[in-house]
């Protein structure tokens, strides 16, 4: 893949920017009882963290374009040929989509999307180089810390991080939605999945810095894209998982994912909540999941 016109001048080394996460205890969980049972949002559980220092924002287009060019590296969704497109952001001709998703006919399987065409292949990161990039696998994402002397961020991290210091909120700002009739993040408006009405400005990804901070300084730790973090996914584990410094079980049904995305929604996937969680296969990729890191 020719980057030239999507990169531009960018070589060097990426400057993450990061915020010290200072250490403390943090009860984890669902204290509301809004989780669904499946996740395993329970029991809230006391945890002990270290400090630790992670991206205030998810990694960008421009970010990884720079690894791209830098380390010539294929992301899995250019391997399989194909990646997972919302149908209302699609760009790509009937005959490039090779199926839908069972159970969840809104995302086409679309051939030639990927992060650097995430709409389709005739679409372009060129003019959202500020935006999350998507269609990236727990894969990739590893690859891509791996090159940047960086890490993803255990569960446990992510979501002490994401509460900004508060305690038992029900999101990274507090238990309202929209305080004084303002958007804090960026979900669905509307109804899943036909119309957006689009009160927050967008349909798809934001740029990075969109919404207010949290307590820590830290952006869209609330939807826009799903994260990976580094722990697999096992939904008994906060049954018995460690009080200091958990890393996840050694083994589950995917990776990790947390912080919902621009296609949550109360009536579907009430998952941009801070103690919310899912899963994805390691090397699944689709429009609405990115990453951020955590320095080692």
């Amino acid at each position: 893949m020719n980057l030239s016109g999507i990169t531009g001048g960018l070589r060097g080394a990426i400057s993450h920017e990061d915020v010290r996460i200072p250490a403390g205890n943090f009860r984890m969980g669902d204290a509301f009882g809004e989780g669904y049972p499946a996740d395993g949002e329970g029991p809230v559980h006391e945890v002990e963290l270290d400090s630790f220092q992670i991206d205030v924002v998810t990694v960008t287009n421009e970010m990884f374009a720079t690894f791209v060019q830098a380390t010539g590296y294929t992301t899995e969704a250019e391997v399989f040929g194909s990646s997972a497109v919302f149908h209302l952001i699609s760009t790509a001709p009937q005959s490039y989509v090779l199926g839908v998703a069972e159970g969840a006919p809104w995302w086409l399987n679309v051939q030639g999307a990927d992060w650097a065409h995430p709409a389709g292949p005739s679409s372009t990161v060129e003019e959202i180089l500020d935006h999350p990039v998507v269609h990236v696998s727990h894969n990739d994402a590893k690859e891509y810390c791996r090159w940047s002397g960086r890490r993803l961020p255990t569960e446990a991290e992510w979501e002490f991080a994401a509460r900004g210091g508060q305690s038992g909120k029900r999101y990274p700002w507090g238990d309202e939605l929209t305080p004084q009739d303002e958007h804090r993040c960026n979900i669905w408006q509307g109804t899943f999945p036909q119309s957006n009405t689009i009160e927050d400005g967008y349909l798809g990804t934001a740029p990075v810095r969109s919404y207010p901070p949290n307590g820590y300084g830290l952006h869209e730790m609330a939807g826009n894209v799903w994260e990976w973090c580094s722990d697999w996914f096992l939904p008994k584990y906060y049954r018995a998982s460690p009080s200091s410094n958990p890393s996840g079980p050694s083994i589950g049904a995917g990776r990790v994912m947390r912080g919902g995305s621009y296609l949550c929604h109360e009536s579907y996937c009430n998952r941009y909540r801070v103690a919310a969680r899912t899963a994805n296969s390691p090397e699944s990729s689709s429009g609405n999941c990115g990453f951020r890191t955590v320095t080692i």
